[in-house]
């Protein structure tokens, strides 16, 4: 046959990489990102029971009313901000389902979307697929700080959307609420669509507060909110997310999801509604991930790696500069190899491959694997 593919540069992740070399490797793995524990027990007896009272047949469409309730709960008590549970909450097959939906509803060919590099690596393809291009903002180590009056040069009369990710991922880095007032500011009487990718949201450290769309009004009325369950419940493996977004913006994506997904494991979504209706469920998740933090930096402290602290999420970028002048997918390659120590290379997220000399590192992990991997590091 002759295959003409609609993604002729995308080849096999670099998370699938790194992760099939560590375990060839018997290195410890601070690739991919999810936990090396178990998820909690009391969530998981909580979606058998869904199991055991019948939740095995299709979920609504837009999801079990009852976590799109506790969903809406969630937004009104962090940032009292208000989403309409049947109208603009839909739950969904993991965050990058939410994302590829929201692309595939609104980007038609030649359709300009700007993005910010380094940029997790579903974004681009989905646009690409969809016929839409992609314009990217490079970001540079260690701030990782936003040009705005770049991002102000690269808006068009197609430019469509805009998405967005804070906490970054791969940097760990926080948007300030005055760079969301900048996006606000240059979208404000425009059809830019948000697309927010805030799947960390509950994991930012040093008392610092995320900022999501939802608590700039005008911004809100342009974006699509995505989040993960899998990532804030640690149990990736469950592919349960959501998006928020009005009403008018939701109608166009729930035509997409419909004849997509349709709707997702009905009694994760119960379990996880349940699971939910106590708020610490989420709210303790900045101690328990800054502890993680705090624990993989202090013992690293003596070692060869720069580092600022990691902002959100639970990635740790470390400078390897002052090591090696290797590019960072050879060194990455090399410390999975020799030392034992799978990681992330951040070129491979950036605009021609830029290099940083940056790795990333995973520490949602358990203590004992995060002493043995500073153990690793502090020797190099």
């Amino acid at each position: 046959m002759n295959i003409t593919s609609k993604l002729p540069n995308v080849g096999t992740t670099i998370f699938i990489v790194m992760s099939a070399l560590a375990k060839e490797h018997h290195a410890i793995n601070l690739s991919q990102g999810f936990p090396n524990y178990p998820s909690s027990q009391k969530l998981n007896d909580l979606v058998t029971n869904a199991m055991n009272n019948g939740y095995n047949q299709y979920a609504p469409m837009a999801g079990n009313l009852d976590l799109r309730l506790a969903i809406a709960h969630k937004y009104q008590l962090l940032y009292k901000s208000t989403y309409h549970p049947e109208k603009e909450i839909t739950v969904t097959a993991g965050a990058t389902q939410a994302i590829y939906t929201i692309i595939s509803a609104f980007i038609r060919r030649n359709d300009e979307v700007i993005m910010f590099k380094p940029a997790y690596d579903c974004y681009e393809p989905a646009v690409e697929i969809n016929g839409g291009k992609t314009i990217p903002v490079q970001l540079s180590a260690p701030n990782y700080k936003v040009n705005w009056d770049k991002v102000a040069s690269k808006i068009s009369s197609q430019t469509k959307m805009i998405i967005i990710n804070s906490p970054h991922n791969p940097s760990g880095t926080i948007w300030s609420k005055d760079d969301m007032l900048q996006l606000q500011k240059l979208t404000r009487n425009t059809d830019i669509i948000i697309l927010s990718d805030e799947v960390y949201e509950h994991i930012v450290f040093d008392d610092a507060q995320h900022q999501s769309a939802c608590l700039f009004e005008d911004l809100k009325q342009r974006s699509f909110i995505c989040a993960s369950f899998g990532k804030t419940f640690h149990n990736t493996g469950w592919k349960i997310g959501y998006c928020c977004a009005t009403e008018a913006l939701m109608v166009e994506f729930r035509k997409v999801h419909q004849f997509n997904v349709f709707s997702v494991h009905h009694p994760s979504q119960k379990g996880i509604a349940d699971y939910m209706q106590d708020p610490e469920t989420y709210l303790g998740l900045n101690t328990f991930f800054q502890r993680k933090r705090d624990l993989f930096l202090s013992l690293i402290s003596e070692s060869r790696f720069k580092f600022q602290p990691s902002q959100g999420t639970y990635f740790q970028v470390l400078d390897y500069s002052e090591i090696t002048d290797e590019s960072d997918v050879d060194f990455a390659k090399r410390l999975t190899v020799d030392f034992k120590l799978a990681s992330i290379p951040l070129s491979v997220f950036n605009t021609n491959n830029q290099d940083d000399k940056v790795l990333r590192f995973c520490f949602a992990k358990t203590d004992e694997t995060l002493v043995k991997a500073a153990e690793i590091l502090s020797k190099i």
